[in-house]
């Protein structure tokens, strides 16, 4: 297969977690300069943080690629009338509004040289609605509005943007998941398994390649059988 990515530079966020620590290695793999970001160096809901970033990284190695919105978090799990205003806030800042001040930041370079990969990880539950889970499901449902409503935008700028939606992966998030949680997650996945790092790493790693050549604005399930319910 060779090195597809070889002399591609790629800012992947999350990258500490266990999602996105496979997925900046797999990008490494097929030969791309990964910038890893996750905190405390780079907090992507900090606009000034950000910008920095993207100005050390094109400073440093002279283009950004692909950019790997990742970084997540779940918040709490309660009913809507219970649910924290402050963490409601939160959810959708990191979520959300990482991925914005990520792509915001790191387009213009892309359109610049007339080409560009943006992969955004949304959830199963931006589609689907998790109980007890407004927050996280509703930012991930604005996630993959979000990327449609970019890749139009830049559809014949050779900037392809596209959205990855993942039933539970026995990594990350689901990691610190209570175990009633688990279950449940596992009960609605007809291949009666989670979903592992690498097999997201690999979906991301093609949708972050010229092998993705004519997918923008796409949703990407990777659910073991769940997406088609």
């Amino acid at each position: 297969m060779g090195v597809p990515l070889r002399d591609q530079v790629a800012i992947v966020t999350g990258a500490a977690g266990g999602l996105g620590s496979a997925v900046a290695a797999r990008l490494a793999d097929d030969g791309a300069t990964v910038v890893p970001v996750d905190l405390p160096a780079t907090d992507v809901t900090d606009p000034d943080a950000v910008a920095a970033l993207v100005a050390e990284t094109v400073g440093r190695l002279g283009r950004i690629d692909i950019l790997v919105n990742n970084a997540g978090i779940a918040g709490p799990t309660a009913p809507v009338v219970d649910y924290p205003v402050d963490a409601w806030r939160a959810v959708l800042e990191v979520n959300l509004g990482g991925v914005f001040l990520c792509t915001r930041a790191c387009l213009p370079h892309m359109l610049e040289r007339g080409y560009g990969r943006v992969v955004n990880v949304s959830s199963i539950a931006g589609k689907d609605g998790n109980a007890f889970m407004s927050a996280y499901s509703a930012s991930k449902a604005a996630v993959i509005a979000f990327t449609k409503s970019v890749a139009k935008e830049v559809a014949t700028s050779g900037v392809l943007v596209n959205c990855v939606v993942p039933a539970a992966i026995d990594a990350g998030l689901t990691d610190a998941a209570p175990p009633e949680e688990r279950t449940l997650f596992l009960s609605r996945i007809p291949m009666g398994r989670l979903g592992r790092a690498d097999e997201l790493a690999e979906l991301v790693a093609w949708l972050a390649s010229p092998r993705c050549s004519f997918s923008t604005g796409a949703t990407f399930d990777l659910t073991g059988g769940r997406g088609t319910y």
